[in-house]
């Protein structure tokens, strides 16, 4: 049973204070009465999260929290005590971050970058916003185009600072931001370079030729099949469409790679294949 992670467990008997779940080496985790509901049953698979209450039990719960173990998300500081700071982590008792896992004075209402991780020594799930920490540096397993889920972190004089995948340090340069995005969005964007010190150079549209690649396919098997296409980069837009089901910018773009590439011919009523 992993302490801090989802896990798939077992009912096995229902009591006063709820139902008590068991993993497939017999170990066994409370889930309060106010997780369960009528649908529930004895032998019935459940996910549930498990973590440690204000009790230092180990308990389960249904409610999801707002960060992943090994996992980056912005959370709300809610108090400060003499052991730490509290943060909002969408669960019932709130997620601490010891003064030695802050990098800076943390003030209650305000959003932090956050990791969650477990303490080996005491067992608990605990949070630190020394990021730098524990970002990992990227290896070859991402490519050039590849897409990646980002976390959108803060403004620097280059661009915006992201994570990548939940787990690399990026970066989008001012002049590759198409689009309004702000701290603490989630969305999607594609690799660009990778550095030689691991970090990543992130895009938030694919590449020219990328963005028209399966649109020059189709055009390209389009041709094989029946060696010329009754349209030019003077058709009206209405056959274009009509036709090939996209744009004229759209074909004029794919057009223009194939014949580059010597693929295509562009002849004065058609376009036929080379």
């Amino acid at each position: 049973m992993k302490v801090g992670e989802y896990n798939n467990l077992t009912i096995l008997r229902f009591t006063s204070v709820g139902a008590y779940l068991s993993d497939n080496q017999g170990n066994e985790v409370l889930l309060p009465n106010k997780y369960l509901d009528d649908t529930m049953y004895i032998n019935e698979k459940i996910n549930v999260f498990v973590y440690r209450d204000s009790e230092d039990r180990i308990v389960a719960t249904t409610e999801d929290p707002f960060i992943k173990m090994n996992g980056f998300a912005y959370l709300r500081t809610t108090s400060i005590t003499n052991f730490g700071a509290f943060v909002d982590w969408g669960l019932e008792k709130e997620l601490m971050i010891p003064f030695k896992e802050q990098n800076l004075k943390l003030e209650v209402g305000r959003f932090y970058l956050t990791y969650l991780f477990l303490d080996e020594k005491t067992d608990r799930v605990v949070g630190s916003t020394r990021i730098n920490k524990y970002l990992r540096k990227c290896t070859d397993q991402l490519k050039p185009e590849m897409k990646v889920d980002l976390l959108i972190c803060e403004n620097t004089d280059l661009g915006v600072k992201t994570i990548v995948n939940n787990k690399y340090g990026g970066l989008i340069f001012r002049n590759d931001i198409s689009k309004e995005i702000k701290r603490g969005d989630i969305i999607k964007g594609y690799v660009s370079n990778i550095r030689k010190d691991g970090k990543i150079d992130i895009r938030l549209n694919m590449s020219g030729y990328e963005k028209i690649k399966p649109t020059a396919e189709k055009i390209l098997d389009l041709l094989k099949k029946n060696k010329t296409i009754n349209l030019t980069d003077k058709s009206s837009p209405e056959d274009i469409r009509e036709i090939l089901g996209i744009s004229k910018k759209t074909f004029k773009q794919a057009i223009g790679n194939l014949y580059k590439r010597r693929l295509i011919k562009l002849n004065k009523t058609n376009i036929s294949i080379n």
